[in-house]
């Protein structure tokens, strides 16, 4: 894997461990020699993911839609920026240069943009594999609705399989590799 797009919020979130597992993967995707592509902030779980790798000198592409440039606080140090018009740009050029995707905790952008990615691979419009790292539980109850979903005939067997989790940097990364 070359590419890692992360999808995370554009706020800090209200627990240290949030802050804590968005460094530590910052710091492994540069170990690893991975590059991050990411929304391009330098604020919130964003900013602490890309601040990580850069702290250990990896890679870090920001790809951010004009109109948020200033909202979000477009990240002056990252190796790469690409200003986009649209939101519809900035997730079809984060599909195009990722190998493979990961939710931290986030709000309803975060959300938007995994449930993009999984169902474009539930459609078979890419190979890429998505998944949700589950820091401290957050994502405990989407993982069990995910799961009512299933038990409930919305989505078969094959579609629940492409949801990839685990609680760890470590592990979430060897999944989705």
């Amino acid at each position: 894997m070359q590419r890692l797009c992360v999808f995370c919020g554009s706020r800090e979130g209200n627990k240290q461990e949030y802050r804590n597992g968005a460094k530590q993967l910052g710091e492994l995707l540069a170990k690893r020699n991975i590059e991050l592509v990411y929304g391009g902030a330098s604020v919130g779980m964003m900013a602490e993911v890309a601040n990580a790798v850069i702290d250990h000198g990896g890679n870090v592409r920001g790809i951010m839609p004009e109109f948020l440039a200033t909202k979000e606080k477009a990240h002056k140090y990252i190796t790469k920026m690409e200003i986009v018009e649209t939101m519809h740009d900035r997730k079809r050029r984060m599909t195009e240069l990722a190998d493979a995707f990961i939710a931290l905790p986030g709000g309803i952008g975060t959300m938007e943009e995994y449930f993009e990615v999984m169902t474009l691979a539930q459609l078979g419009k890419h190979h890429k594999r998505c998944g949700l790292l589950n820091i401290d539980g957050y994502y405990d109850q989407l993982l069990e609705f995910f799961y009512h979903m299933k038990n409930e005939g919305f989505i078969d067997e094959d579609g629940y399989r492409l949801i990839v989790e685990a609680n760890t940097v470590e592990d979430i990364l060897d999944k989705v590799k």
